[in-house]
């Protein structure tokens, strides 16, 4: 594993010795917290090892090679074809699970644009016993990946575009909380990006456009469509996005409390509002 850890480290990769423990461990069957207590690989393990560390160091992700990733309290299954879910995403879910807490419905109506993997209807499904979720995917790879993590949860998926005011619109003015993960990375900014981002996931659910914005500015009329007077919207976006996003939701008209969140690291990561409801007003957003 150190010189696994080393050779990682020099092919560029951040995370070299997690990386290097978590491909033992997967070789092994183990948890990455019981690697202590091995002494060796066998034949086999070292050879499937050295094979995986080999893919790593081409920059492969470590969640293709694994076959999972971690989302909240879940393992999804992820692989080419499909965005790799980032804990930044957690962020949204969390917003979104404590808004629900904070407005308690006893079937609550929740839709997931974007989906992709299934991440965020993953989540919400599983942490909100009685809610119906929805994910709306366009794409037939991901479509794949969206069907295997919630084969076994209440998540009703949508094929379609989720602007296209047509999806979902028997569902207007009814649902309780929109989340979306969209495609939103500026193409212009495409070249200081991992390699595990630009050579392995989708360009169509990274890449939003020469600025990033092309599916969020139809996405915040369509979540304000879809959703009813007082429901609750959340948004990531790029952080150099921190003023345009806020201003575009709150520019629609239908939206009240706009408010910026920010990620552990300072960056903006997130925008967040509420529709206003019957003789309300539209607010300034909230940094």
């Amino acid at each position: 594993m150190a010189e696994a850890a080393v050779e990682l480290a020099a092919a560029g990769v951040a995370s070299a010795r997690a990386d290097a423990e978590l491909l033992a461990a997967y070789v092994l069957g183990i948890p990455r917290g019981r690697l202590a207590l091995v002494t060796d690989f066998d034949s086999e393990q070292g050879r499937r090892y050295r094979a995986l560390v080999g893919e790593r160091v081409s920059r492969v992700p470590l969640q293709h090679l694994t076959g999972t990733a971690p989302f909240r309290h879940l393992e999804l299954a992820v692989g080419p074809g499909v965005f790799v879910p980032r804990p930044e995403t957690e962020s949204v879910v969390e917003w979104g699970l404590r808004w629900l807490r904070e407005h308690p419905t006893t079937e609550p109506l929740v839709v997931d644009l974007c989906a992709g993997s299934g991440a965020i209807a993953a989540a919400v499904a599983t942490e909100v016993p009685g809610a119906r979720v929805y994910a709306v995917e366009w794409d037939a790879g991901a479509l794949t990946w969206l069907r295997r993590n919630v084969a076994d949860r209440p998540v009703t998926i949508v094929e379609g575009d989720a602007t296209d005011p047509a999806t979902l619109s028997e569902l207007d003015a009814s649902v309780d909380l929109v989340l979306c993960n969209p495609p939103y990375v500026p193409e212009i900014g495409a070249a200081g990006l991992p390699a595990e981002v630009t050579g392995h996931d989708p360009h169509q659910a990274v890449f939003g456009g020469r600025d990033g914005l092309d599916v969020i500015r139809p996405l915040v009329g369509r979540a304000a469509t879809l959703l009813r007077p007082g429901g609750a919207f959340a948004v990531e976006h790029d952080d150099t996005h921190a003023y345009v996003v806020p201003t575009l939701v709150a520019a629609d008209g239908r939206f009240t409390g706009v408010e910026l969140h920010h990620d552990l690291a300072g960056r903006s990561r997130f925008t967040t509002a509420t529709t206003v409801q019957s003789g309300g007003r539209m607010a300034d957003f909230n940094t």
